[in-house]
């Protein structure tokens, strides 16, 4: 009786789609993006326009690189020659330094695709501010993804707090200890913890982004963009978004009442 339950269990991973995907997403936030089961594409222009659909297609192009299925879009030779002129991108994504995460490759997307800023750990200051400000105000770019990851030094750094950090280093890890003490807090084993710390300290910027006067916080609460958080797996190759950022954006509600 014990073998065949392990059976059970064993044919249930390991044939159970949504368990084995490694994409983590709420059946209400799938609702509200309206996500279709097995689909790798969406369009570019919509992305452009509407920044809901431009989260789809973000999700849409993180699943084709996990899954092995990448198409590298719009990297040839006229792709460059195209956006001599100018740039339209459809998502801003705050992203950390780390070489294991490379924008455009994780989401799959190409040349104009995307308007990056970089930093360890993403922490923000008034260059990366501006660098955003510029890309809503003229490039009239709508989704913002405040993207961390797995194993991220600088937030690993924060929650062991060298005595002395070297140059401007403190500068990082005084940006994210607010969201170490949290996850300390919690009195978890060390890779929950520093796991709990990174996805805090995206939640963290994502507030602190929604909350930017002047430009931000007023184009977000009229809806006119859309700043959500996100952790990239080292492991699986996807980008998991985080729920809380995306249920407490203004209009959820009535938007997923309608879909």
């Amino acid at each position: 009786m014990k073998t065949k339950l392990i059976y059970i269990i064993l044919a249930f991973l390991f044939f159970s789609p949504g368990l084995l995907s490694g994409q983590v997403i709420s059946p209400s936030v799938e609702k509200f993006l309206d996500l279709e089961k097995n689909q790798y594409f969406a369009d570019r222009d919509s992305a452009y326009t509407d920044p809901v659909y431009g989260l789809k297609k973000l999700i849409y192009g993180n699943r084709r690189f996990a899954e092995d299925k990448s198409i590298n879009p719009r990297q040839t030779d006229q792709d460059l020659q195209n956006t001599e002129a100018g740039q339209a991108p459809f998502a801003i994504i705050i992203g950390c330094a780390d070489s294991r995460v490379p924008n455009e490759i994780i989401f799959d997307q190409g040349v104009g695709d995307l308007f990056i800023t970089r930093t360890a750990g993403q922490v923000m200051a008034e260059a990366s501010f501006g660098t955003i400000e510029y890309a809503v105000e003229v490039l009239k770019t709508r989704l913002i993804v405040v993207l961390g990851h797995q194993s991220c030094g600088a937030v690993d750094a924060a929650m062991k707090l060298p005595a002395n950090p070297p140059g401007h280093v403190v500068t990082l890890i005084n940006s994210i200890k607010p969201a170490s003490l949290r996850a300390k807090a919690q009195n978890l084993p060390d890779k929950e913890a520093l796991d709990f710390a990174i996805k805090e300290n995206v939640i963290e910027q994502v507030k602190m982004l929604r909350g930017l006067e002047p430009v931000l916080s007023r184009k977000f609460d009229r809806e006119d963009v859309l700043i959500v958080g996100a952790v990239y797996d080292l492991h699986t190759g996807y980008v998991n978004f985080i729920e809380e950022t995306i249920t407490s954006l203004p209009g959820y509600s009535e938007k997923l009442a309608s879909n």
